[in-house]
């Protein structure tokens, strides 16, 4: 966004129909990007409390279940730079409406999905529609609100949606799958996102810039992760010589340095290689994918265990969550006062293993383990663990960034976090799986059988398989988290920040 785009567009509420009409728009306006920023970050952790349901009803592999949380991520996270490049060329506004229309009819084909490889495809979409219409948002609030209080306002409840985003997506999950069925958690986006479409000729457009897409950047990076995620997937499924497996590496490998190729060669690249010449912004991208690997896969196994073997119900499961959002919120909030004060990895590093605690913590879990003495407080940990580590990454993310640069090395930690998280839950689920299946062969399917048949032998023995298959991803996690505090304490050595904004807030979910 260049400071012209942000003069004479930015005074809605001065035209001739007066004041208060100005003030209506522009509240309509704040609206309209508060949802559009909702509906993207809570569809992070909505489909999480619908997975047993889904897994039930479509009949869904264990290895495949994981597929319905990453092909969105991968989509997101791999598009999020072309999507911001796009609103640049072709226009914000245009782009922010193109999105949102993508996002809901991905939604819709996610609701009427007859089985798992529609609703992973609709996923998929849902993942592009998001990174086409989220790197406009933030820049049509700097065209749609004036300068100062009305900006900061808007800023302020941008921020707040990538916040509760996570909160609203798991307790609106639990809600819509008991109250109705695990298809409404895609459907309910459908009212939002045509609310939204309608909203949109209350924001102003930005000005463009002029640049090319970078289709092969896109085509070679997103088909590289892709590839390696599949390969990650099916190696832990059918073995790592599997022929597939081995392909589906070399191909990876291929393609990912196509990428890199391509980014240092062309014009206009969509992740410029300059971005990582500082140490302290390469080492808070490191670290935010170790966070985001680790992230993920919590929230992946944690609903896993609460319904398949606490037997909670959907609701419940969502309102057991509130505790990582309060501690979340807590540390955030703590952090960022902190952040002007101390060095940002020392901030980090503590949260770091804070959260690498509550998940040594988790690999305790039994059976039968209790909400209350081991669950929550183990919970509340990693979330203020967490919470510390995710606003000092953020600043150092964009601290020293050339202006012009600010929007894609903001982008880019989104892009890190998505990234890890698709990464992190390929390996886990493989570690979890493999481990379940090696204290009882196909362990989930024999709990499903088990429930079925009213056989409570093989529902114990197959709970406590797959309890330590969780319990095998929880210590991998906290092994990631302590990964991220490693390369945070080598990598960035900043100092303590003098101002604590500028980027754009992390999807936390």
């Amino acid at each position: 966004m260049s400071a012209d785009s942000t003069t004479t567009p930015a005074q809605p509420g001065t035209d001739t129909s007066g004041a208060s009409r100005g003030g209506r728009r522009l509240g309509l306006a704040l609206f309209v990007i508060a949802a559009a920023q909702l509906m993207v970050v809570l569809d992070n952790t909505i489909t999480n409390i619908a997975l047993p349901s889904i897994q039930t009803d479509l009949d869904v592999s264990d290895a495949n279940l994981a597929w319905i949380v990453n092909a969105y991520a991968l989509a997101f996270g791999g598009l999020l730079l072309l999507g911001g490049k796009a609103g640049d060329l072709f226009g914000r506004r245009r782009m922010f409406q193109v999105g949102i229309i993508v996002f809901t009819l991905a939604s819709l084909l996610g609701g009427l999905a007859p089985n798992e490889g529609l609703l992973i495809g609709a996923r998929v979409l849902q993942g592009i529609g998001a990174a086409i219409a989220a790197p406009s948002a933030l820049a049509l609030i700097t065209t749609t609100f004036p300068a100062g209080k009305p900006r900061n306002t808007a800023m302020g409840v941008y921020a707040a949606m990538a916040g509760v985003g996570a909160t609203v997506g798991l307790l609106l999950g639990g809600i819509l799958t008991d109250g109705l069925d695990w298809r409404w958690v895609f459907f309910v986006n459908i009212p939002i996102g045509l609310a939204v479409l309608a909203g949109t000729k209350t924001l102003v457009e930005a000005e463009r810039h002029p640049g090319r897409l970078d289709i092969p950047g896109a085509i070679t990076g997103t088909g590289g992760l892709i590839a390696l995620v599949y390969g990650i997937t099916r190696g832990g499924e059918h073995g790592w010589t599997n022929s597939l497996t081995l392909v589906s590496f070399a191909t990876a490998a291929v393609l990912l340095v196509a990428f890199l190729l391509l980014q240092a060669r062309v014009a206009d690249p969509m992740m410029p290689l300059r971005l990582f010449k500082d140490r302290t912004r390469s080492g808070s991208y490191a670290t935010m994918l170790f966070i985001g690997a680790g992230m993920f896969a919590t929230f992946y196994f944690l609903t896993l265990y609460m319904q398949l073997i606490l037997g909670y119900s959907a609701v419940k499961t969502g309102f057991a969550y509130l505790p990582f959002s309060v501690g979340m919120a807590a540390a955030a909030g703590i952090s960022s006062k902190l952040v002007t004060h101390v060095a940002p990895r020392l901030i980090a590093g503590p949260g770091l293993m804070g959260a690498a605690g509550g998940m040594f913590w988790f690999a305790t879990l039994e059976p039968d383990s209790s909400y209350a003495a081991h669950l929550m407080p183990a919970m509340f940990v990693t979330a203020l663990g967490l919470g510390m580590a995710f606003v000092p990454m953020t600043v150092t993310s964009v601290s020293g960034v050339d202006h012009l640069d600010t929007g894609v090395a903001s982008a880019l930690l989104n892009t890190a976090q998505q990234i890890g998280g698709a990464l992190g839950l390929a390996v886990l689920s493989t570690v979890s799986t493999s481990a379940a299946d090696d204290k009882l062969p196909e362990a989930a399917s024999s709990l499903y059988r088990g429930l079925a048949t009213k056989d409570f032998g093989l529902v114990s023995k197959a709970g406590e398989a797959l309890t330590h298959g969780y319990t095998m991803a929880f210590v991998a996690s906290g092994v990631m988290f302590l990964a991220g505090l490693v390369v945070a304490g080598l990598a960035v050595n900043s100092g303590k920040q003098q101002h604590a904004e500028g980027a754009a807030p992390v999807h936390m979910g």
